[in-house]
């Protein structure tokens, strides 16, 4: 994948409807090979602001042709020249005056239309795999870009616990790796058993579109309807301070998953750091998942995710998948 920036399209779905009136000028931006971060800069140069005026809802690849908001704090409210910010790898889409600044997270999810190329294998085989993957979900690992660049954050995560001083906001990547290591051999063990998408006794179960959680209590009939109609999904621990919310069975599968001098060295860590026991779902559904063949080896793949979830968890279930380009 990614032989091209085209190849990897990703389209922010926004949270909210803009107010149309305030001193939060609202950009939506079309971006190519360049990253989140740097585009703010670029932004915040364009408007003569700091860099702490730009704002945006969620972190976009850096090898792909993306679209997102950005929000600028214009207090006089004098916008410009917006043609001035255009130039061959950014464009401003759309652009209105909000309210407020946009917040961290303010997105209903993201469309990806994907190009692989190289593609082998049995095509029946391939278009029987997706089928599954829109029948059933795929476990929602988190992606390998939670780990660095080198795949090396939980190492310095762990070399941080052990008392290594790094910069906030490393500490906070840092932080981010080490709870995703631990939630991932959860969901590994729960996929090697064969029940990451079913219920254990003592589930705790993440309701589909939201954060809260809700158990452990007994598996019902209408639960396990819930379950099959993808309103609820079995839940793993984000780590933190506190007991497992999890009892009996589940309980006792995170607690062996997360045994071992390594694992118990993180967990350590983030108690000491101050996060708090949370949960994040075990399954992963695409919407609208969609695909065509461009030729015998191109195939095309379309879908929308929800915040905070990975497309190349969803391709890792078509088989091995690599990048053209550095991650």
């Amino acid at each position: 994948m990614r032989s091209t920036p085209d190849d990897f399209r990703v389209e922010e779905l926004p949270g909210f409807e803009p107010s149309g009136s305030g001193e939060h000028l609202l950009l939506t931006i079309e971006k190519r090979g360049m990253n989140t971060a740097f585009a703010a800069k670029r932004i915040a140069a364009w408007a003569r602001v700091p860099e702490m005026a730009v704002s945006y809802a969620g972190l976009k690849d850096r090898h792909a042709v993306t679209r997102q908001r950005f929000s600028v704090h214009l207090p006089k409210k004098i916008a410009p020249d917006i043609a001035a910010l255009d130039c061959e790898e950014l464009r401003v889409l759309e652009h209105t005056w909000h309210s407020r600044k946009l917040p961290r997270g303010a997105l209903a999810g993201n469309r990806f239309v994907l190009v692989l190329r190289a593609v082998s294998g049995d095509r029946d085989a391939i278009e029987q795999r997706l089928q599954a993957i829109a029948a059933r979900g795929v476990p929602n690992y988190f992606g390998e870009q939670r780990f660095g660049r080198a795949g090396d954050n939980v190492a310095q995560a762990l070399a941080m616990f052990g008392g290594r001083r790094v910069r906030r906001e490393e500490r906070t990547l840092l932080l981010s790796a080490a709870r995703s290591e631990l939630f991932n051999r959860v969901l590994a063990a729960r996929v090697e058993a064969g029940n990451w998408d079913s219920a254990l006794e003592g589930e705790v179960w993440s309701l589909d579109g939201s954060r809260s959680v809700f158990g452990p209590e007994p598996f019902t009939e209408e639960l396990a309807a819930r379950l099959a109609a993808f309103d609820i999904h079995p839940s793993g621990p984000l780590w933190g301070r506190g007991e497992l919310r999890s009892r009996a069975d589940a309980a006792e599968l995170e607690t062996r998953a997360l045994d071992g001098e390594e694992a118990i060295a993180l967990r350590r860590g983030l108690e000491a750091a101050g996060l708090e026991q949370e949960r994040r779902s075990l399954r992963l559904r695409p919407l609208d998942i969609a695909w065509q063949w461009r030729d015998d080896a191109s195939l095309e793949l379309s879908f929308a995710l929800p915040p905070g979830t990975y497309a190349t968890v969803v391709l890792a279930e078509l088989g091995a998948v690599s990048s053209s380009v550095p991650a």
